[in-house]
C-alpha cells in the first residue's frame, strides 16, 4: 500500500462480468477525502504489440474488422499473453505468426505502457520485429477477420500525421520507434 495522499483504499472487490479475454471488476473504494464509492474497470492479461518490418523496411500491417467502431482498422499485430508463453518475446513471436503468418529474424523490446489506465489495468509490451518474412499461414482466432498488408514506413508516418490511422497501438509503436531512432 502506498502512502501517497492521492491513494484510494480498496475495501472490497468482485468480478462483475467475465468473458474470454477480460473481466470487468467492481471495487468498493474509499477516496482520499473519506468518501466511499464504487469503481469498475476492465482487467486483462498483459498484451504484446509488434511493429514488424520486412527485410526491405516495409511495415507488416493488418487490416481488421473492429466491431466496437464498426469499421476496418489498419493496425499491427497485438494480442494477450497466454499461459503457455515462456516469455513476452515468445508471446510476441506467437502473435506475429498467428495474425500475419510472418516470422522475424530479430525482436527487440521497445517500450511498455499502460494505454488506458483510467478504465483498464492493461499493460502493453511493444516490440520491434525486423527481417519479417511470410513463413506460414495465419492461425486466426475464431473472432478475427484480418487481411495482411505491407506499408512503407513513410506512408505509415504520413497517415499518422494526417490522422488517417486511428489504431492507437500502431500510432504509439511507430511514434516511439521514430522517437528512439531520432535519439540514436
Amino acid at each position: 500500500m502506498t502512502n501517497d495522499p492521492l491513494s484510494w483504499v480498496t475495501t472490497s472487490q468482485q468480478v462483475a462480468y467475465s468473458c474470454p479475454g477480460f473481466d470487468v471488476v467492481n471495487e468498493s473504494v474509499q477516496l482520499p477525502d473519506g468518501t466511499e464509492t464504487e469503481f469498475d474497470y476492465v482487467s486483462e492479461p498483459p498484451s504484446v504489440c509488434i511493429l514488424p518490418f520486412t527485410p526491405d523496411g516495409d511495415i507488416v500491417c493488418i487490416d481488421e474488422w473492429r466491431q466496437a467502431v464498426s469499421r476496418v482498422n489498419r493496425g499491427i499485430p497485438v494480442g494477450g499473453t497466454e499461459p503457455d508463453d515462456d516469455s513476452l518475446e515468445a508471446a510476441a513471436r506467437r502473435e506475429l505468426a498467428e495474425e500475419t503468418g510472418h516470422e522475424a529474424d530479430s525482436l527487440e523490446s521497445l517500450v511498455t505502457v499502460e494505454p488506458a489506465n483510467g478504465l483498464a489495468d492493461s499493460v502493453l509490451h511493444v516490440f520491434v520485429a525486423t527481417g519479417c518474412r511470410p513463413t506460414a499461414e495465419q492461425r486466426l482466432d475464431h473472432n478475427e477477420s484480418i487481411r495482411v498488408t505491407h506499408w512503407s514506413e513513410s506512408d505509415a508516418l504520413e497517415a499518422v500525421r494526417e490522422g488517417d490511422v486511428r489504431d492507437g497501438r500502431l500510432v504509439l509503436a511507430l511514434s516511439y520507434y521514430r522517437l528512439f531512432e531520432a535519439e540514436n
